[in-house]
């Protein structure tokens, strides 16, 4: 379970350095720009949050919605940055990315013509898709929490 939860994959030092731009990137961008303005938005915004209509999110209410989404956008975004259950976190984060895209912006063009649409949402899915597969590399809690055991030679 830990392997699943903390293998940082690559240890390859440019493969690792370019995760951790990626992962930094990307992770302030979600924390700051999306989530942080949720959070002081909460109280406006909480009953008119969309509910995703498919089981068992469609068990939440508006409120409740809009704090697993918080949680996604800050708390994964957060373990993202740090390199912490990067795996795990990317995807939440990019089932969040995936909801928002095909649930909440449904009726959305694809690509942005100057109102809201579904590439913000598919452009913030890509790298969560690249941190599933590759890890958060050498530069990361999860290579540390991780460390592979060395092969005595005598």
């Amino acid at each position: 379970m830990k392997k699943f939860f903390f293998d940082c994959g690559t240890r390859e030092t440019s493969a690792s350095a370019g995760l951790l731009i990626l992962r930094v990137g990307f992770g302030l961008m979600m924390l700051i720009g999306h989530g942080w303005g949720k959070i002081a938005k909460f109280q406006e915004q909480k009953d008119a949050w969309p509910v995703p209509d498919f089981l068992p999110f469609s068990w939440l209410t508006p409120p409740l919605s809009m704090a697993a989404t918080i949680v996604a956008e800050v708390g994964c975004a957060a373990l993202l940055v740090l390199g912490l259950a990067t795996r795990p976190a990317a995807f939440v984060l990019g089932f969040t990315m995936v909801v928002g895209a095909f649930q909440v912006h449904a009726a959305d063009p694809f690509f942005m013509a100057g109102g809201a649409s579904k590439e913000p949402a598919l452009l913030y899915l890509i790298p969560c898709l690249a941190l599933i597969a590759a890890g958060a590399g050498a530069y990361s809690i999860d290579a540390q929490l991780h460390r592979e055991r060395r092969r005595k030679l005598f």
